[in-house]
């Protein structure tokens, strides 16, 4: 009778790590808090590389997955005019501009996003 109780709870012990694993790997994982979902990547509309005269590198603080990288990608792709791409392994983010860039705007996004700007550079 004791081993059978033992098996029981080890069925529902087992049952229970299977159930959390699987919803955790669902939920982004990672450096971001453990029920912050997977950002999804936003796509640009406008891709003609010609169509963005300014480019600026934003070397961003904070980020510590692809999740990170995403959120800030997705913000400065918010804005108007902007296609950004961010490198986590760099920590730097290439902003492609159709106007002169608002360094001070694209600061507050990154921001409001989580994550800080420590240096930006006009090329």
């Amino acid at each position: 009778m004791t081993e059978i109780v033992v098996l029981i709870l080890l069925a529902v012990l087992v049952g229970w790590a299977i159930y959390h694993s699987v919803k955790k790997s669902k939920q982004g994982g990672g450096c971001c808090p453990e029920h912050e979902k997977t950002v999804k990547r936003t796509v640009v509309q406008d891709r003609n590389r010609s169509h963005y005269p300014f480019q600026i590198t934003l070397d961003i603080g904070g980020m510590t997955c692809e999740n990170c990288a995403r959120k800030v990608e997705n913000a400065l792709n918010a804005l108007d005019g902007v296609w950004a791409k961010v490198d986590i392994a760099s920590h730097k983010a290439s902003v492609l501009s159709k106007t002169q860039p608002d360094q001070k705007q694209l600061a507050r996004c990154v921001l409001d996003a989580g994550y800080v700007v420590t240096a930006q550079t006009m090329k």
